[in-house]
Parts: structure tokens; C-alpha cells; sequence
């Protein structure tokens, strides 16, 4: 190893959900040999992906000729051994030479595009920047995916199933389980026809074949009755003020033997440590703020009650909590200040909060994201899992 790997600078990483490699901080190795790790990563996505792999540069500070080179060769050799597969360069208008210097391989080879990212905040507030709650969305199911892929397969997931995910959202679970378990006919349905254009825009990028996207209202789905295996709904009933109708729908698509798979929250059992009272004052004022507007964001551990009350048995529980240890802090500390910006903006607006209020709530936001960026610190954010199969 060499004293370069010993005290490295900069992260390299690779995101399956979005099919992106980044390197960020300062890479300034002596030769190519003290780049392995980072290297063998690249190959390894590349030989991962289809349709487009993301090359995010735009938090790359300081990156030397040998690193430049490294990197380039790599890229630009796979687009010679790959022509199915096209590349995108991010980078940042604020660190300018990153544009100039990465896109010189644009004009070497047709398939590497430079798109440069431009923001007046960088390297923070990085949700904002992208423009809208999508960027957000996805990091939450990267971060419950990480648990969820050990918990499904307890809960009927098994490769060659037919499944439907309800209430899709953008997608990007389906698009998990597809290339995690392979089930041989995913169904995915939303009543959001912007989520389902982005979901549909995503699959033709990544060239992701057996997911069937469809609109549709969930309490009262137009799908055949008993055709699925495997029947998700993520974070949903929650949001629904008549869950039990949701709940009827599942059970009808569902076929007799298969199971339907739900997950909940309880918010106001999420956690800090330090700032551990404001923290606990603030989502309990989340719960109080969604019951305001019908919605039952304290539903995860009622899910055994709800999947008996229609008529399922063989119930399956089980909890996990996401937390600022799980990867990237920084993704914990994106997820709270969008959730800050939506219950202490627009929600408590509608509610008729005063500023005072507002101030305080908005508040313990900050704390939790103080506490999940902490070097010493503790936050976490509690799931319920539950399952149920419908009687043969």
C-alpha cells in the first residue's frame, strides 16, 4: 500500500440505483498504481452497467495528470469495447476546469457526454440543485434498499415471480428488485403521471427490460384479480386516509399462497443524539402535523393489525432503523433538510402555523441533521416491515 493509500483525500464510489460513479475531494497521486482500488471500482461499474453509466466529477476539487489519465483510459477503452454503452460526465461550472478537462473526451469519442452541472451552492443543498424531490426520493430508497435486500426474500421475494409493485413512485424499487432478484413479470402502477414519465425516462437510460409501468388509482386498481405472487406497496398507506381500501385492492391482485408486502413508519420514533429534545419534540410534531391532513405516518407498528383486519394471515413483522452510519452521512443529512423544507414549509403553512412555531419545528430539523453529520453523533430514522399471505 502507499503512503498515498494510507491517507487518501478524495471518495470514490459507485451507485447502483442511479448507475453513477463519483470521485470527490483531492486526487493527486504520484502514479496510476496508487489509484487501484478506485480504478478496479470504475471497471467493475462498467461492467455492471447498460445504457448509461453517470460519471459524477462536479465535487472533485483538485485531480492531477496521472489521475486524469487513469480515469480517461478506462472510460474511454470501454467506449471502444462497449458501443452499447454511453457515458455521461458531470461536472461543475464553479470548478471550471473540470468542463474543459473532461471535455476533451468528448470530442475523442461520440458516446462520452459533458454535461456541466451548474449551481450558485455548491458542494451543499445539493436536492435544491437538482431541481426538485426526485434526487431526494432516490436517496431514501438507496438508503432502505441497503436493508430491505436482506428482509425481502423472508417476505416471498424469490427470483421468477410474478409481482407488483403499487405505488411506485419513480420507480426505482422495481428497478432494484429487477436487477437484485430477477422476477420474470414486475408490474409497477402510480397514480402520478410525472413519477411514471421519469420511471419510464430511467428504464429506456439503463436499458432495464420486465417492468410494466402502468397508471392507476390505487384503492380501485383496473388489474385482474389473483395474478401476482408478490404484491408491494411501499410507504403508501401511510399517506392514504382509508388504508383498509388499499389494503382490499392488494388482497384481490394478490393470488391465494402469495403475499402482499407493506412498509410503514412511525415518525415520531426517529432519532438523534446530540440534540436528542429538540429532535423528539420536532417528530412528534411531524405525527401531529400529518394527522392534521388524514394521513398516518405513525401506521408501522398498526400494520400487523391493518393486514389481519383484511383478511391475511401467516403475519411477518419486523422493524429496521436507517441511520447516518449506513453510508454516506451526508445522504441522511439531504433526506431531513428535504423533509424540512416540505413539513416546515408548505405543510405548516397550509396548517396556519405562526413563526414562532415554524422556527422551532424547522429547528430540530437542523438538529437531526447536526446530530447524523456529527463526528460523534447518532441519527436514526425507524421502519416497520410487514407481510401477509392471502389464505389459499
Amino acid at each position: 500500500m502507499s503512503p498515498y493509500d494510507l491517507h487518501p483525500r478524495f471518495k470514490a464510489q459507485y451507485d447502483a440505483n442511479n448507475q453513477e460513479f463519483s470521485i470527490s475531494g483531492v486526487v493527486r497521486p504520484q502514479t496510476a498504481d496508487d489509484l487501484g482500488s478506485s480504478i478496479a471500482l470504475l471497471r467493475d461499474a462498467i461492467g455492471r452497467v447498460r445504457g448509461v453509466l453517470y460519471v459524477n466529477v462536479r465535487r472533485l476539487t483538485q485531480m492531477n495528470n496521472a489521475a486524469f489519465h487513469a480515469f480517461s483510459r478506462i472510460i474511454l477503452d470501454a467506449c471502444r469495447a462497449r458501443p452499447d454503452l454511453k457515458f455521461v460526465v458531470i461536472t461543475s461550472s464553479v470548478v471550471g476546469w473540470t468542463s474543459r478537462k473532461f471535455g476533451r473526451l468528448s470530442g475523442i469519442e461520440p458516446n462520452i457526454t459533458v454535461e456541466e452541472y451548474d449551481s450558485e451552492f455548491y458542494p451543499g443543498q445539493g436536492f435544491l440543485e437538482e431541481g426538485g424531490f426526485v434526487p431526494i426520493l432516490r436517496t431514501q430508497t438507496k438508503m432502505t434498499w441497503r436493508h430491505e435486500r436482506a428482509i425481502l426474500p423472508r417476505h416471498g421475494m424469490r427470483p421468477g415471480i410474478v409481482m407488483a409493485d403499487i405505488c411506485c413512485g419513480i420507480g426505482d424499487f422495481a428497478v432494484l428488485v429487477q436487477k437484485e432478484f430477477q422476477p420474470s413479470r414486475i408490474v409497477a402502477l402510480d397514480h402520478s403521471m410525472t413519477s411514471l414519465s421519469y420511471a419510464r425516462r430511467v428504464m429506456r437510460e439503463f436499458d432495464i427490460r420486465g417492468i410494466e409501468y402502468t397508471y392507476g388509482d390505487a384503492s380501485e386498481m383496473l388489474l385482474d384479480e389473483a395474478q401476482f405472487d408478490l404484491v408491494t406497496c411501499r410507504h403508501s398507506l401511510q399517506i392514504f386516509n382509508r388504508p383498509e381500501l388499499i389494503l382490499k385492492e392488494l388482497y384481490r391482485i394478490c393470488k391465494p399462497g402469495g403475499r402482499v408486502y407493506i412498509t410503514n413508519e412511525k415518525n415520531s420514533h426517529c432519532l438523534g443524539e446530540p440534540r436528542s429534545e429538540s429532535i423528539n419534540w420536532t417528530y412528534n410534531e411531524v405525527a401531529k402535523l400529518f394527522a392534521h391532513f388524514e394521513m398516518d405516518v405513525e401506521l408501522g407498528p398498526k400494520s400487523r393489525r391493518y393486514l389481519l383486519e383484511a383478511g391475511f394471515e401467516d403475519i411477518r413483522v419486523e422493524s429496521f432503523m436507517v441511520t447516518n452510519l449506513d453510508g454516506d452521512p451526508q445522504d441522511f443529512a439531504d433526506v431531513i433538510e428535504a423533509w424540512s423544507d416540505v413539513y416546515a414549509g408548505e405543510m405548516a403553512a397550509r396548517r396556519g402555523d405562526g413563526p414562532e412555531f415554524v422556527e422551532r419545528f424547522r429547528q430540530g430539523f437542523q438538529d437531526h441533521i447536526f446530530a447524523a453529520l456529527h463526528p460523534k453523533g447518532y441519527a436514526g430514522w425507524p421502519i416497520w416491515v410487514a407481510s401477509g399471505r392471502r389464505p389459499q
